[in-house]
């Protein structure tokens, strides 16, 4: 199931990374405010650095470093989605400062940021048509009702009724053969891909057990 993770408040957060170790050191130090977009949205990384606060070679480094860190996940290592990111002050020196060195001050700071910004769960839900025998129904709804489905309405056609939902993907695991099994192999259905919603927290506090 392609899981997302994404936050739910605006953060700013600082990211430094600095080593001396003899000879050059390394030297990184940005700002980043990150900013929740809408559903779908996906990800935006805008730079207000102003005043060669950091050179402006190093402004790709700081995103490569976000983008890196996204896609690895910070809650349960599923992409990062629906986040902007704004980066707004850093400070360099003339000669530890790198490339490699922002980059990882870009994700260390995207990091942090994302656990304080109340990181949630986001699952694939799908849009499902059912269609059963009328006297079928009663346990068609029962049952999707058990997935965690969402019952949008029924529409009658002949001698069956359609059962529109929206269900998780997560949740539908084995549904072709237990649409049969409930409807005597009368029942079929369709269903596509609508949208992404949060997972339950319940639900989120399972999978992170099961990690465990």
């Amino acid at each position: 199931v392609a899981y997302r993770e994404t936050i739910s408040k605006e953060v700013e957060i600082e990211g430094k990374y600095i080593r001396q170790s003899g000879g050059r050191g390394q030297y990184g130090h940005c700002f980043l405010r990150l900013t929740p977009l809408g559903r779908g949205e996906g990800y935006k990384y805008i730079n207000e650095i102003k005043g060669g606060a950091i050179p402006q070679e190093f402004i790709p480094s700081v995103e490569k470093g976000v983008v890196e860190a996204m896609e690895k996940g910070v809650l349960l290592g599923y992409p990062v989605t629906d986040v902007q990111v704004a980066l707004y002050d850093g400070t360099y020196h003339d000669v530890d400062s790198s490339d490699m060195a922002f980059k990882i001050a870009g994700s260390i700071a995207l990091q942090e940021g994302a656990k304080k910004a109340g990181l949630s769960l986001l699952e694939p839900i799908m849009k499902m048509e059912t269609t059963v025998p009328d006297e079928f129904m009663g346990t068609v709804i029962g049952d999707l009702s058990s997935r965690r489905g969402k019952i949008l309405g029924t529409e009658k056609r002949g001698n069956s009724t359609i059962v529109k939902a929206n269900a998780p993907l997560a949740e539908l695991s084995g549904y072709a053969t237990t649409i049969r099994s409930l409807t005597q192999g009368r029942g079929f259905f369709y269903m596509e891909p609508s949208h992404y919603e949060e997972v339950p927290n319940s639900i989120v506090e399972q999978m992170k057990s099961k990690r465990v």
